[in-house]
């Protein structure tokens, strides 16, 4: 299974019609904050608060758009190349490897990297995941499951952003996801400028020119 770059808006009936996208605009979560400004402060502790929140990012993200928002999906294929740090939390031999990114109005909100033990895979959750059309947080929906941080290996950081560019270490984790007490996927997410959309504080002085 191997996918090229696919655009749809989640939420929305797979297959939409879609015409050309315009590029997206991709920076680092505190890129543009005025150091010290009120909306610097508050955030920061938005971005702790996104680093330790343990519910669907997918969520938060169309909480924020107020509805749905775009879904690419960069990268996708089964493999064996995976990172070491991928077989210290995964099982197996066989992986998907699943890069995607979520935007709203043109700007990222986050660029995550997944790798799937295809050994411990649910078939249902198989079936979700082969469409390539939805964002993980989704499987929140339709099985048991469970959030345990580990640190973000370092292979699993440089293969993400050698695809999307814009390294942010400090507004990026990584967590296994457990469902029904199995260890099957190993989620990298890193959170871009895109989440301060529609915060409040954004004043004339919140960001730098």
């Amino acid at each position: 299974m191997s996918t090229g770059s696919q655009h749809h808006s989640t939420g929305t009936p797979p297959g939409r019609p879609e015409g050309p996208q315009a590029p997206l605009l991709r920076k680092r979560f505190d890129d543009g904050l005025a150091a010290g400004s009120p909306f610097a402060k508050w955030a920061a502790v938005w971005k702790k608060m996104l680093l330790v929140q343990d519910g669907s990012a997918t969520l938060i993200c169309e909480t924020l758009a107020d509805g749905p928002v775009q879904l690419d999906v960069l990268h996708q294929k089964v493999t064996a190349d995976v990172p070491e740090g991928v077989r210290a939390h995964l099982p197996g031999t066989s992986f998907i490897e699943r890069q995607v990114c979520m935007s709203h109005r043109g700007e990222v909100m986050m660029d995550n990297l997944t790798y799937v033990a295809l050994e411990q895979l649910d078939p249902e959750v198989q079936r979700h995941l082969e469409q390539g059309l939805s964002p993980i947080g989704y499987i929140f929906d339709i099985k048991l499951t469970r959030k345990r941080p580990v640190p973000c290996p370092d292979g699993v950081l440089s293969r993400l952003w050698q695809r999307c560019g814009v390294p942010d270490p400090k507004a990026a984790r990584s967590y296994v996801l457990e469902i029904e007490n199995t260890s099957c996927m190993l989620i990298t997410e890193t959170y871009r400028s895109g989440m301060l959309q529609g915060l409040p504080l954004a004043g004339p002085d919140a960001q730098s020119a």
